[in-house]
């Protein structure tokens, strides 16, 4: 499962153990082994490997390896707060400290130590995201549980208390019942005063808190939540001359600077018999002030204010309470604003009345149909029509009214549109429209009197904490972690303040992304959707060193990726770039054979025309070596992997160019990318285990000085080829690229002058993979200077053969080499040393045929200057997926070491 199990505690001893350190490359392999096995399962992650790479300045997100989405945004709302990220990456025990650890020690010590390289993984990594599995399956396996996501609470609670007694072997071995100097205490623990009414008097406990659990049912805001936590019965009483039989007070004495608060989501409902989730909307601000009404040092003057509040809440009830009896009026199941129903019957009051009784409507009144817009002559039928059944036509000198827009005659209808009145004297009309216009202006008045009542009261509410003298404790919101879904199931994510860039970001799992306040507080307050808060964490801000990176104790100035990391774990995660490196190169491999399979299915799809002298110049024969034989001797060939695995970071890097401003911008981006990464590779120091020039040809190029214009577009050919295909951004850059290598006319490049500068690299290449096969089987015993005498004396005829063999082909040959040219004495002394051991063969008994062999090719070992030198073609290359960077350091630390390392 990736991690390190041992017995042996001093193991974990990060100072001098040369084994951890192994462990850790062990450690790295795993877990490149594991995110290639799963890099594709998971939602969000894309088979691409440009999607695989972290891009520029990005957070790296954190895969869920089943049901861990809890762990990750604990974790990341942990590891994006500065001081803690340096506590765990700088955690160290004492060799004093492992010697007594307890077996209880070990487990947490080992989840410390896969904590570490989880967030060391998280600091450098070019990945993406990054596998959380080992340090998951330790907590795992102390529940021996299932991992059902119910255990949230639970997982968490336990990870702070390995964290915490991790701390605390680190700061006080001798005695664990002292945690003063435990930077998990430190960090994250505070203190509060609980005051309670015995006997008639005032009792009070100092206790300890870490993350404080507030309710959220009955509440709206989190400073409600907090007075309820801090408030228990009535204690209204508790500091005042009266007596009580219950109550309790609780006020913080002492904050953290990491003040967490675990909102109560989940409760239990007795009559399902299963865990519910309270849905209920709760804000909370950006800022909260806790010495407004929580320190125990402002308890009198919060204590007088508190009393003004409940003053004021009751004032406050008693309005809103008149207001509602005003909006809401009537004593049946329906009510209506009384202002609206006074002036209701004012307007029925006012209709004119009718004459005409209910008895005197028709039985049968008239249906009255709209005509249609195309057909206005439309008529309709008349029950009330005149008496001769004559038509409609009506002289001018009748004064029954014509209706239109019907052409029909029809009777008078004097009924009104609304309700009203059968009959209303003037003396009733005056007295009822004077007595309802005086109701309704006074009840007007009296609710916006109420309304304003209401805005005042709300206003000192307001403002009763917010006097300047109790706010000088302001703790600023750092991370919100989120649940949606159900008590049974459900999934978790983070929003966390990035305080260097002042802004919000979302990490969902493998995902990281920009967000805004509207979208956190869109999925964190509750009441809407099933997504709400169930974590916050508030940080102290009047501390920066909280949020502070990492410095330079010399130059002071900010230390950031890499640079941030100690040493060893500097090399652990190098290891684990090296993997993925070998993953992403194995995928293009994979790609480019896919590929090549298609083209011999279907048509070949017709390259893109270039100019001849474009066209790398022909490689001599060179199948002894795999490295000369991996491709042709410009570094713009796809299979030279190194140098396309730059070009496929460089791409993705400019990921946010392209899609905003086009592929030539995108281009431009990734090409200064590449520039100015191999630049500075060019800078490093060459030594006997690393050489820069071998792992890319720009770096050979820079620091042999070549023209400018031979390094560009030795880069440019780099982004055309045409094996960048596997994604559209891609093939864009690629075209791109091709369009401005097409642009270069002859008179801006001597084309002589570039294939040459390829072939000495080609040649360099192919000279250091020569030297590595010799080195390699001379560290294997392939070589050894008496290997052949020790064989010549050997019985077996076959011995005999290969000795004479090494001797003709291999060392008499070298011989005539050293001593063409001026010889250094070093080489002189070796010359001698192997004529002296053939020529002690001269006074020794042995065979005809020995002897007639011995005869035959010593007189070319003691004569080094006469007869023609035949070199055979140097032993070939075995296949070896290690490339000369490599393969150098394995055989240079194999020669320091005098032990054998094998280059599999």
């Amino acid at each position: 499962n990736g991690s390190v199990h041992v017995t042996d505690c001093g193991l974990y001893c990060l100072t001098y153990s040369c084994f951890y350190s192994r462990a850790l490359e062990v450690s790295a392999e795993e877990n490149a082994a594991r995110m290639k096995r799963k890099r594709c399962e998971g939602s969000g992650e894309s088979c691409s490997p440009a999607d695989w790479i972290r891009q520029e300045d990005c957070p790296v997100g954190i895969r869920n390896v089943g049901n861990t989405c809890w762990f990750s945004a604990v974790i990341q709302s942990l590891f994006h707060l500065p001081v803690f990220r340096r506590l765990v990456l700088n955690y160290c025990l004492s060799e004093r400290v492992l010697e007594k650890c307890t077996s209880h020690s070990k487990r947490n010590i080992a989840f410390m130590q896969e904590l570490r390289c989880l967030f060391a993984l998280m600091v450098g990594s070019n990945r993406r995201f990054v596998d959380p599995s080992a340090a998951v399956e330790l907590l795992r396996d102390a529940f021996r549980t299932s991992e059902a996501q119910q255990d949230v609470s639970e997982f968490t609670h336990k990870l702070l208390d390995w964290l915490e007694d991790a701390f605390q072997l680190a700061a006080n071995g001798n005695n664990p019942e002292d945690k003063q100097n435990n930077p998990m205490v430190q960090l994250f623990y505070g203190t509060f005063v609980a005051e309670r009414l015995h006997e008639g008097k005032i009792v009070s406990n100092i206790e300890q808190f870490g993350q404080y659990p507030l309710q959220v049912n009955g509440f709206n805001n989190l400073d409600e939540c907090l007075e309820g936590a801090m408030v228990e019965g009535e204690i209204e009483s508790l500091h005042s001359d009266q007596t009580m039989s219950s109550g309790q007070e609780r006020w913080f004495s002492k904050l953290p600077p990491v003040l967490t608060f675990e909102l109560s989501r989940f409760e239990f409902n007795q009559s399902l018999g299963r865990p519910e989730k309270i849905h209920k909307k709760l804000e909370f601000p950006q800022v909260i002030y806790m010495d407004s009404r929580y320190l125990h040092k402002n308890v009198d003057q919060t204590h007088g204010r508190r009393g003004e509040v409940k003053r004021l809440k009751d004032q406050l009830t008693v309005l809103q309470q008149k207001l509602e009896g005003y909006k809401n009026y009537g004593s049946g199941p329906t009510k209506y604003p009384l202002a609206d129903m006074l002036q209701y019957v004012l307007e029925f009051a006012t209709t004119k009345p009718t004459d005409v009784s209910p008895a005197s409507v028709p039985s049968n009144p008239p249906v009255h149909t709209e005509p249609s817009s195309g057909d206005s002559s439309q008529t309709e039928p008349d029950d009330a029509g005149s008496s001769d059944g004559s038509g409609c036509l009506q002289t001018a000198t009748q004064k029954t009214p014509i209706h239109k827009p019907f052409t029909q005659c029809r009777p008078p209808m004097e009924m009104p549109l609304q309700p009203a009145p059968h009959s209303v004297t003037e003396e009733e009309l005056y007295f009822v429209r004077s007595c309802l216009q005086r109701w309704r202006a006074e009840v007007e008045n009296t609710v916006n009197e109420l309304k304003a009542s209401i805005d005042k009261v709300s206003q000192a509410l307001e403002g009763m904490y917010s006097d300047n003298s109790l706010c000088q404790v302001p703790y600023r919101l750092h991370a919100v972690l989120v649940h949606e879904g159900q008590a049974s199931a459900g999934h978790y994510w983070a929003y966390i303040y990035d305080h260097a860039n002042k802004r919000w970001l979302k990490y969902n799992d493998v995902m990281v992304t920009e967000s805004t306040w509207e979208e956190l507080v869109r999925d964190s307050y509750g009441g809407m959707t099933n997504a709400s808060a169930y974590c916050l964490m508030y940080i102290s801000d009047k501390l920066p060193y909280l949020i502070a990176e990492d410095t330079d104790d010399e130059t002071g100035q900010a230390l950031k990726g890499m640079d941030s990391l100690p040493s060893i774990l500097r090399r652990y995660v190098r290891e684990d770039n090296r993997w993925f490196q070998q993953e992403l190169r194995e995928w293009e491999e994979q790609f480019c054979q896919a590929q090549c399979e298609e083209v011999h299915k279907e048509k070949p799809i017709p390259e893109e025309p270039q100019n001849p002298e474009q066209e790398p110049k022909p490689e001599p024969v060179q199948e002894q070596t795999n490295e000369v034989s991996e491709g042709p001797s410009t570094a713009a060939s796809a299979q030279d992997s190194e140098a396309m695995q730059g070009v496929i970071f460089a791409i993705a890097k400019a990921r946010q160019v392209f899609d905003k401003d086009g592929p030539e911008a995108g281009l431009i981006k990734a090409f200064h990318e590449e520039y100015s990464r191999l630049y500075e590779l060019s800078q490093e120091e060459t030594t006997p285990q690393q050489d820069p020039r071998l792992q890319h040809v720009l770096v050979y190029l820079f620091q042999n000085q070549a023209p400018n214009r031979v390094i560009e577009r030795t880069l440019l050919e780099q982004f055309a080829d045409r094996n960048l295909s596997f994604d559209d951004r891609a093939v864009s850059i690629m075209r791109e690229a091709r369009s401005k290598i097409r642009l270069i006319k002859p008179e801006d490049m001597d084309m002589d002058e570039y294939l040459q500068w390829h072939d000495d690299y080609s040649m360099f290449k192919t000279v250091f993979a020569y030297l590595l096969t010799g080195l390699e089987q001379y560290q294997n015993g392939k070589h050894n200077l008496y290997l052949a005498a020790t064989l010549f004396k050997s019985p077996d005829a076959n011995d005999v053969a290969e000795a004479e063999t090494i001797m003709n082909e291999c060392i008499i040959p070298c011989m005539h080499l050293m001593v063409r040219d001026s010889v250094s004495q070093e080489d002189l002394d070796v010359i001698e040393l192997i004529r002296s051991c053939w020529c002690s063969y001269l006074g020794q008994d042995m065979d005809d045929s020995l002897q007639e062999k011995l005869s035959e090719f010593l007189p070319r070992v003691l004569d080094s200057s006469a007869g023609m030198v035949v070199l055979k073609e140097p032993p070939k290359v075995r296949k070896s997926p290690h490339d000369l960077c490599s393969r150098l350091t394995a055989v240079m630390e194999s020669i320091h070491s005098t032990s054998v390392v094998a280059v599999k």
